[in-house]
């Protein structure tokens, strides 16, 4: 019988990719969302996100899934109760860095309630396998690049990075505790692309927070500029740099990490990357040559809370998960594009366009 994984958060954009590739890899998700940034389409049947609705019928399967905030932990009770999981994947919060700057205590109070009580409900019920989304926030403004696992952490530049970071300590103090414990926390970056078919992407709700999207959306006609968060940072042309990852890099990367817990192998940190950055502006460029379409940007003050540079070695992943990102930059806008194009308004038809 498959092994059942439960998935926080999974009709977000990553834990959805995620979804995808443990069916195809043999397991049985089992999947929880508060539909803060998952989308129920228009006229909906069920009371499922639009994405895992989607995948049912791209991979001709069902899918269990539950509308919960983690911070009702009765109602998360109730749920380990019922099912027998072997493992969780730990995607559920939330995650603007902007947003969170302006509004702190709702990211501490939301992204550490909700791990607290995950941690606390899955002792209950020993559940002792965790693979959790973390972020490369953690390093804050890096000493050194590429960064790799070894870096100090905790020098945070924003609160979104902060409640990573804390948590993080949580899931480490937690394991020295409780010798039965194995997690593996994946530091990653920045996602792009979408799933090969076009069914699922990335749909944020409002305003995107991140690049990719909202020059997606530049493209297709949404939104009529883009604003590029300053210009005169050191880096090859003064925008800031990042290390993107395709979305199904990234969901076989956690798959490889579930693997691992296998291993009885403690505590574990891993980066998640290609070990290569781009600047804000090489991306736009990438887009523009997928789309075939010209992207319209201004130039913008800085964003409080950002930082130059930031991209992994992810050689530690490669060695001990046997894990490699596969695509390059092509490919990701091409996946992105052609998400988008098929999907103009998201998930939904009565979106603006």
């Amino acid at each position: 019988m498959a092994e059942k994984v439960l998935v926080t958060g999974g009709g977000g954009y990553i834990g959805s990719h995620c979804v995808v590739e443990l069916i195809e890899a043999g397991y049985q998700p089992v999947v929880v969302d508060n539909f803060s940034n998952a989308v129920q389409a228009d006229g909906a049947v069920k009371d499922m996100p639009e994405s895992l609705q989607r995948i049912e019928k791209l991979l001709g399967t069902s899918i269990d899934f539950y509308k919960l905030d983690l911070l009702d932990k009765q109602g998360l009770e109730e749920l380990f109760k019922k099912h027998s999981f072997s493992a969780v994947m730990h995607f559920a919060g939330l995650k603007a860095v902007g947003e969170s700057v302006e509004q702190p205590l709702r990211y501490y109070r939301v992204n550490l309630t909700a791990s607290m009580n995950l941690l606390e409900v899955m002792q209950t019920h020993n559940v002792h396998n965790l693979v959790f989304s973390s972020s490369a926030t953690v390093y804050g403004d890096p000493q050194y690049l590429p960064i790799n696992e070894q870096h100090p952490v905790g020098g945070c530049t924003n609160p979104y990075g902060k409640t990573k970071y804390f948590i993080e300590d949580m899931i480490k103090d937690h394991s020295k505790a409780e010798k039965d414990w194995n997690a593996v926390l994946l530091r990653y970056f920045n996602p792009i692309g979408a799933h090969s078919s076009g069914e699922i992407g990335e749909d944020p709700q409002g305003i995107p927070n991140n690049l990719l999207p909202y020059v997606a959306q530049v493209a297709i006609g949404r939104r009529k500029c883009l604003s590029v968060f300053g210009n005169d940072y050191n880096t090859i042309d003064g925008t800031g740099v990042r290390d993107y990852i395709h979305v199904v890099d990234l969901a076989k990367g956690h798959i490889a990490a579930l693997k691992k817990l296998k291993d009885n192998c403690g505590c574990k940190v891993y980066n998640l990357g290609t070990g290569n950055g781009y600047s804000v502006l090489q991306m736009v460029n990438a887009v523009e040559k997928a789309s075939g379409r010209k992207i319209n940007y201004e130039i913008a003050t800085r964003r409080e809370g950002d930082i130059a540079s930031c991209y992994a070695d992810p050689s530690l992943a490669a060695k001990e998960l046997g894990w490699k990102a596969e695509f390059g930059l092509d490919r990701m806008c091409e996946d992105l594009w052609r998400w988008q194009s098929k999907n103009p308004t998201g998930f939904c038809k009565s979106k603006d366009v």
